[in-house]
């Protein structure tokens, strides 16, 4: 049974059935008290109509479990939306997002909306089962644990593993065959690095960025991207950014992202 309507659907369904005297359904106990006479009806044809009806005996919680993986899927729409739109290439993702990402605080906020998010929807829907007791919170365990551990893990998956990954989507000239031979860089590199037919002197530099976690990654990468010298920038977790570049250093470092997070060239 998934909530309080059940008992009635059992008790109504059940009790029209010639042979059978009583019946009381428990939706938190799990139970259901039949009298009956066996000259008429046996226990069998009785579970049989259940199932009928759609009430298994000892039936498995796939119901909830599908419940709490939607309602944990909610809160995280927009996120989705935008790793789909960072993978499609779509820029204006990213500034959509760029005013929450230059909080610092915007990671830890989220956990605390999403856990906030799952508390609401728990009380709402053990409310609307009947269930909002001690009681009916050991019955739908399966359903808060599979949405406490959507809403807040995703998070987690999407800002130590998602977003990083996407910041690398585009690594500009370290994808050429040029930078890639060239990974180990000490110092500042001049590498001829062939564009059409004309020779571009290319420098790499590391920044240290003081980003709160690895998913601000696409924020930094996309802002390096709009210097018109950089010709690539590739993302190394934690917080490590090789940029390549054709102008000066001086013009990285004056970003004002880094007025926020701020950055120091370690290599």
């Amino acid at each position: 049974m998934t909530c309080r309507s059940c008992e009635k659907v059992i008790e109504r369904e059940l009790f029209d059935i010639e042979g059978i005297d009583f019946v009381k359904a428990d939706f938190l106990d799990e139970k259901l008290k039949v009298s009956f006479d066996n000259k008429i009806i046996s226990k069998t044809e009785i579970i049989d109509y259940l199932e009928e009806l759609g009430y298994p005996l000892n039936g498995k919680k796939i119901s909830s479990l599908k419940e709490g993986l939607i309602y944990g899927l909610v809160p995280h729409i927009g996120c989705i939306g935008f790793i789909i739109a960072s993978i499609l290439g779509v820029t204006i993702a990213v500034e959509f997002f760029k005013p929450l990402l230059m909080n610092p605080w915007f990671f830890h906020i989220l956990i605390l909306l999403s856990f906030a998010f799952a508390t609401i929807s728990s009380v709402i829907y053990l409310k609307n089962h009947g269930a909002l007791s001690i009681k009916g919170i050991k019955k739908k365990k399966s359903y808060l644990a599979t949405m406490y551990v959507t809403t807040i893990g995703i998070n987690l998956v999407l800002f130590l593993f998602v977003f990083p990954m996407l910041a690398n989507l585009d690594t500009g000239s370290f994808a050429t065959t040029s930078l890639a031979a060239n990974e180990k860089v000490e110092g500042v590199a001049n590498l001829e690095v062939v564009n059409g037919n004309e020779n571009i002197a290319e420098k790499v530099i590391t920044l240290q960025v003081d980003i709160p976690c690895p998913g601000h990654a696409s924020l930094i990468t996309n802002e390096l991207k709009t210097i018109k010298g950089v010709t690539g920038v590739r993302f190394n977790f934690p917080n490590l950014f090789d940029v390549a570049f054709t102008g000066t250093k001086e013009e990285i470092m004056a970003l004002d992202v880094f007025k926020t997070y701020s950055a120091k060239i370690v290599n």
